[in-house]
């Protein structure tokens, strides 16, 4: 009797831990089987918006200062530094009206960081890049799970979706890595 009270013991240990490890992996597929649908309203629950805004706010300033600061005609020129200075505040604007759902389905779909200055292109359900998009998955760290996706087309250019845990076994989208080559 106690050795299967200490197998049934034991089997439960196994099998928390089993759910809990892939627990993060089965958030990110429904995250990206909403996304290829289309699917706002299941988007907007696996998505944590006022944290990947920020996080997008933050990697697309880089970027922008990134491109700034080697651009010549922006480094020479005097009014340069208010352009740097000035940039950010631009794209935070941009950045909280534009990152939507679907702008996140947008993503998702093309491995491509959100632009900014134009609103998402692709129609629900349109399953025009999806094939072409490489994905790779893994855990950051034990509340951080990565999403990476990579373009065919642009190997040297991702995307990394981090979904954070929140609490035992629920994972949301708080935040992305954009990676380029240039």
């Amino acid at each position: 009797m106690r050795k299967l009270l200490i197998g049934g013991v034991l089997a439960a240990v196994v099998a928390l831990v089993a759910a809990w490890a892939v627990a993060p992996v089965l958030a990110a597929q429904g995250l990206v089987r909403a996304a290829r649908a289309g699917d706002a309203r299941r988007l907007e629950a696996l998505v944590d918006f006022p944290a990947l805004r920020q996080s997008l706010k933050e990697e697309l300033n880089a970027e922008l200062v990134a491109r700034m600061r080697r651009d010549p005609a922006v480094a020479d020129n005097p009014l340069g530094g208010l352009g740097l200075m000035l940039a950010p505040m631009l794209l935070s604007g941009a950045v909280d009206t534009l990152v939507t759902p679907e702008m996140v389905a947008e993503m998702v779909v093309t491995a491509e960081a959100p632009d900014p200055t134009r609103p998402p292109e692709r129609e629900p359900g349109d399953e025009r890049d999806a094939d072409d998009i490489h994905q790779s998955w893994g855990y950051r760290d034990l509340d951080h799970f990565a999403v990476t996706l990579t373009d065919r087309d642009r190997p040297d250019q991702q995307l990394a979706l981090i979904l954070e845990r929140r609490g035992l076994f629920t994972w949301k989208l708080a935040a992305v890595d954009i990676e380029s080559g240039d």
